[in-house]
């Protein structure tokens, strides 16, 4: 199977994702994409990193940016977390890790002393042409949404397109 990678384009995919909707890269075509992916829902640090991006949404939007949250958890799941935190972004459900593969995003963790299988908390900047331009990966909650918009902020449609 293919990954995806920095500076490559994104073959087109769909996934389901809440409010009955599905997620298809192409139809956000023209806009810039942020994917974040984190491991699972009602847990305190992706509470707190969906929180964060659901506070600076506008923000993300008004720069021409739609925000999308991914996690191995069921749409019920999602569903129910989305209405707890008034997110106002979709968030899409990946229980057999095909979106997770192709972002290369599973990765073996060490959770109190045992191994387990997971999500790597991964963020990725996709531009309007369909192109990753930044990823990051082994992300820490604190301030990472300020550093994406920030990121998101300095860049021109222009950049965007040739980084």
């Amino acid at each position: 199977m293919v990954t995806f990678s920095l500076n490559q384009s994104v073959t087109d995919f769909s996934i389901a994702m809440t409010s009955g909707r599905i997620f298809t890269l192409s139809d956000l075509a023209g806009k810039n994409v942020v994917l974040f992916f984190y491991p699972k829902d009602n847990t305190p640090g992706c509470t707190t990193e969906n929180i964060a991006f659901r506070d600076l949404y506008s923000q993300f939007m008004g720069a021409n940016t739609e925000v999308f949250g991914l996690s191995r958890d069921s749409l019920r799941s999602h569903e129910n977390f989305k209405s707890k935190l008034e997110l106002p972004f979709e968030l899409i459900s990946d229980p057999d890790e095909i979106i997770c593969t192709l972002f290369d995003v599973m990765k073996i963790k060490n959770m109190y002393g045992k191994k387990v299988r997971g999500i790597e908390r991964s963020t990725f900047l996709i531009n309007s042409s369909g192109q990753i331009v930044k990823e990051w990966r082994t992300v820490k909650v604190n301030n990472h949404v300020n550093e994406v918009l920030e990121f998101v902020n300095t860049c021109t449609s222009q950049s965007f397109k040739n980084r």
